[in-house]
């Protein structure tokens, strides 16, 4: 990667032109492209009005979730910069028509075409509601309101994109989503790392059957399995460390989003949690080129100085 930037730095220095930032691409024409490159359609609904284009309402949907996350809000933010305001319970109608197939198929566009090294597994919860401290200490209960959403997700370690996800509005145990990660995936990694409640025989057989070396601490009284025992001879510490990076993901969804889930029924959900995970992988592309140009004009400027 280093002798790369500084042949690029070379070239740089030798046309006596400095790198700059391409300009940032509004989102509108981000979910544009998006759509059109997904081949859908104007109008999801076959019958329904021709008033609002569906990437427009797609737009709206990104808006909630980026800036205002609320209906009623995000339409009086597109009534003042002057675009076109559908009411907002258009954009909640729009949002339950989007299918599971559907937000996969705009999530794995937003992946680059690289076959990733190491991926890891893990699951967080986000909570229905966003009470506040005041309001539980009134109803003499310290504890999380409901059962909160479940969120299981693949990442590549070095990307820190997410490859795959599950949403859940119910209780399951982690592993029981493992296979739809791996199916629903476009990209399966080489290894993949996970903490011990993935310990699991069936698990370990999945991955290997995929051609796919899994790295998981054994739990404390586990000791049979055919496949258990075969990733125990591989298992490599060094590796397993680089789980940490889906801790960082969720930290950033979280903190750029919120930790909370404001939508009731389950395709809401889905549709609120996956809105958050396309504009997360979007901005990590951005950002992974914003620092690669910094890196390689400070290693143009390192040459100037000697």
């Amino acid at each position: 990667m280093q002798p790369l930037i500084r042949a690029l730095a070379l070239s740089w220095g030798r046309a006596g032109a400095y790198p700059a930032m391409k300009k940032r691409e509004k989102l509108l024409n981000k979910i544009k492209h998006l759509w059109r490159k997904a081949g859908l359609p104007s109008y999801l609904h076959k019958f329904g009005p021709k008033k609002y284009k569906s990437y427009f309402l797609a737009f709206c949907l990104f808006v909630v979730e980026k800036y205002t996350h609320s209906l009623r809000r995000a339409q009086q933010l597109l009534f003042e910069l002057n675009l076109p305001v559908p009411h907002w319970t258009t954009i909640q109608k729009f949002a339950k028509r989007m299918s599971q197939k559907l937000w996969n198929l705009l999530h794995s566009l937003t992946i680059k075409q690289v076959y990733p090294a190491v991926g890891a597994i893990d699951s967080t919860s986000f909570s229905r509601t966003n009470a506040s401290l005041h309001y539980l200490r009134r109803i003499d209960s310290l504890k999380k309101v409901k059962v909160p959403v479940k969120l299981s997700i693949l990442i590549d370690t070095r990307r820190k994109k997410i490859l795959s996800a599950k949403v859940r509005s119910k209780h399951s145990h982690d592993v029981n989503d493992v296979p739809f990660l791996l199916k629903s995936t476009i990209f399966l990694p080489r290894k993949i790392v996970a903490d011990k409640a993935y310990d699991s025989e069936k698990v370990h057989e999945l991955c290997y059957d995929k051609g796919i070396l899994s790295i998981i601490p054994t739990r404390k009284n586990a000791r049979r399995g055919f496949f258990r025992n075969k990733m125990k001879k591989k298992f490599n510490l060094r590796i397993y460390h680089r789980r940490e990076m889906v801790e960082n993901v969720f930290s950033r969804l979280k903190q750029n989003f919120g930790n909370y889930i404001r939508c009731r029924t389950a395709r809401l959900q889905r549709a609120e949690v996956f809105a958050r995970i396309i504009l997360y992988n979007m901005s990590c592309c951005v950002n992974r080129l914003f620092l690669q140009r910094l890196l390689i004009a400070k290693v143009y400027k390192i040459r100037l100085n000697q």
